[in-house]
């Protein structure tokens, strides 16, 4: 028994030593798969929250608001929607936009409106609350349908809702009866 207890005890690598040598991935690769994973299911999360609303609110306020929706109206527009939001871009002539209200210009993404007779405003038609689209212009206000911010069709002032910020202006120019992006 003696001699057993004099023979050398094998050597067990040190956890460290285990550690690395164990196949599979890293920690670094782990975390950053993780990490990939996580931020692409916020982004999904994010654009989806603000598609869905937008989508389903804006057959709701066709019906609601008439012929001051434009959804549908940017359609009827002489080749508006093929240029796009380019300079000199026609968007509608002075009598598309009701006095007291407006129009929404979903591919151009902008709003036209005219507070009083032949004044013409236009605003982004982003919300500056999550960046919707507004839908619909109606009892002098211009109307986002995700959280119910309201614009003034004058200055594009916050008149309701959660909006921080006013709609930014968008350059137009009027000429005779047509109503283009500057």
């Amino acid at each position: 028994m003696t001699r057993a207890s004099l023979e050398p005890i094998p050597e067990i690598p040190a956890a460290s030593e285990q550690d690395d040598a164990a196949p599979g991935p890293g920690r670094r690769a782990v975390m950053a798969t993780v990490t990939a994973a996580g931020l692409a299911v916020a982004l999904t999360a994010c654009g989806g929250s603000d598609d869905s609303p937008s989508a389903g609110a804006s057959g709701d306020s066709s019906s609601a608001a008439g012929s001051d929706d434009s959804a549908g109206g940017s359609a009827d527009d002489d080749g508006g929607g093929s240029e796009g939001g380019e300079a000199g871009a026609a968007l509608a002539t002075t009598a598309e936009i009701p006095e007291g209200g407006g129009k929404v210009f979903a591919d151009q993404k902008v709003v036209v409106t005219q507070p009083s007779a032949g004044e013409f405003k236009a605003f982004s038609a982003n919300c500056t609350h999550r960046g919707c689209a507004v839908q619909s212009v109606a009892d002098g206000v211009i109307n986002c349908p995700c959280h119910n911010s309201n614009f003034s069709i004058t200055d594009g002032s916050v008149r309701g809702g959660p909006a921080p910020k006013p709609l930014p202006s968008v350059p137009i120019t009027v000429d005779g009866d047509s109503i283009s992006l500057a």
